[in-house]
C-alpha cells in the first residue's frame, strides 16, 4: 500500500510540475505584456525599463529558473496590475467560485447518478430512453448556450430570476444550473452503462438464481462493482470544477476564480495567470490522487498492479 500511494505521489508531483512548465513557456511565447499592459504609444525606453523591473528581460531558462525558486519559496509573484500578490488575488475570488461550484455538484452527484442506474433497472423502457435523450442534450449543448437559454427563459421570458450579477442566492442558480447540467447528462449516461455492464455479470445471475433479494443484489453486488467508472467521472468533474467555471462565471459576470482568469489573460498578467493554472492543476491532481486511492479501496487487486 505504501508503495502504491507513493508512486501516486510522485505521478502527482511530475504532473504539476509538467503543466506549470508549460503555462510558463506559452505565457511568454504568446505576447509581451509590456505592450499590452503600457500601450502601443509608449516609448521603447519606458518599455525596456517595465521589462527590466519584471525580469521580463532576462533569457526564458533564467526567468524558469527563478519562477521555481519563488514557487518553493511559496512566492507566486506580483500582479502587474497594481503590484498586489497574485496569490491573494486568485484566493480573494475562491469564495464566489465555489459558491456555485459545490452546489453544482450536489447536482450532479443527486440528480445525474441516481437517474442513471434508475435507467439501467429498467432497461428499454419509457423512463430510459427519456433519461437517454436528456443526458446526451445535457453534455452535448454547450455550457454558453445552456447558459443562454436558461437566461432567456427564467430571466427575459418569465421574469423569476436576475439574468447575472453577483449579491443574493437568486443570483447563483442560473450560473449553478448551467454548470450542473452537462455534468448531470454526463453521470446519468456513464452510471447507466456502468450498471447495465455489472447486471449481465455471472455472478448477478447466480446471485438472483440463490434467491437473494432484488433489492440486495442491487446495494450488496452490483452497485459496488459499478462503482470503479462512476467514481472515475466524478473525480474527473471535482477536478474540473474551477476550470469549467470559466465561461459560465464570464456569462453571468460572476467575480470567481474563471473570471479573473479571463481578464488576467487579456491582460497578460502573467503572474496571475500561472497562479491560476497551478491552482486548477493542483485541484485536479489531488482529485486524481482521491480517485486512484479509491480504486485501491474499491478493488484491492488494482493496489498490487505496477502504476504505469
Amino acid at each position: 500500500m505504501i508503495r502504491f500511494i507513493s508512486l501516486r505521489l510522485f505521478r502527482a508531483a511530475l504532473t504539476v510540475l509538467a503543466v506549470m512548465t508549460f503555462a510558463f513557456v506559452v505565457l511568454r511565447m504568446s505576447g509581451d505584456p509590456a505592450q499590452v499592459l503600457l500601450g502601443p504609444d509608449v516609448p521603447q525606453n519606458v518599455i525596456d525599463d517595465f521589462r527590466a523591473d519584471w525580469g521580463l528581460d532576462k533569457p526564458l531558462w533564467r526567468q524558469y529558473l527563478a519562477y521555481l525558486g519563488a514557487i518553493l519559496t511559496g512566492d507566486f509573484g506580483l500582479s502587474m496590475r497594481g503590484g498586489a500578490p497574485a496569490l491573494d488575488l486568485v484566493l480573494e475570488r475562491v469564495p464566489a467560485t465555489l459558491i456555485l461550484t459545490i452546489p453544482a455538484l450536489f447536482l450532479k452527484l443527486s440528480i445525474g447518478i441516481p437517474a442513471g442506474i434508475y435507467a439501467a433497472l429498467h432497461r428499454d423502457s419509457t423512463i430510459d430512453r427519456g433519461v437517454i435523450v436528456l443526458a446526451i442534450l445535457g453534455f452535448t449543448v454547450p455550457s454558453f448556450v445552456m447558459g443562454l437559454v436558461l437566461v432567456l427563459i427564467f430571466s427575459i421570458q418569465l421574469g423569476l430570476l436576475p439574468s447575472g450579477g453577483f449579491g443574493t442566492w437568486l443570483h447563483a442558480i442560473l450560473p449553478a444550473l448551467t454548470i450542473s447540467v452537462g455534468g448531470i447528462g454526463l453521470l446519468a449516461r456513464f452510471s447507466r452503462s456502468a450498471m447495465i455492464e455489472v447486471m449481465g455479470q455471472p455472478f448477478i445471475r447466480t446471485a438472483s438464481a440463490k434467491g437473494v433479494k432484488w433489492r440486495d443484489v442491487v446495494w450488496g453486488h452490483a452497485l459496488p462493482n459499478a462503482a470503479v467508472p462512476i467514481v472515475t467521472i466524478v473525480g474527473f468533474m471535482v477536478g474540473s470544477l474551477i476550470a469549467g467555471a470559466v465561461v459560465v462565471e464570464t456569462i453571468f459576470s460572476w467575480p470567481g476564480i474563471g473570471r479573473l482568469l479571463i481578464v488576467s489573460v487579456s491582460n497578460r498578467d502573467l503572474a496571475v495567470v500561472q497562479c491560476i493554472l497551478l491552482l486548477i492543476a493542483a485541484v485536479m491532481v489531488c482529485s486524481n490522487l482521491i480517485v486512484d486511492l479509491l480504486y485501491g479501496w474499491l478493488d484491492p487487486r488494482l493496489r498490487a498492479q505496477p502504476a504505469h
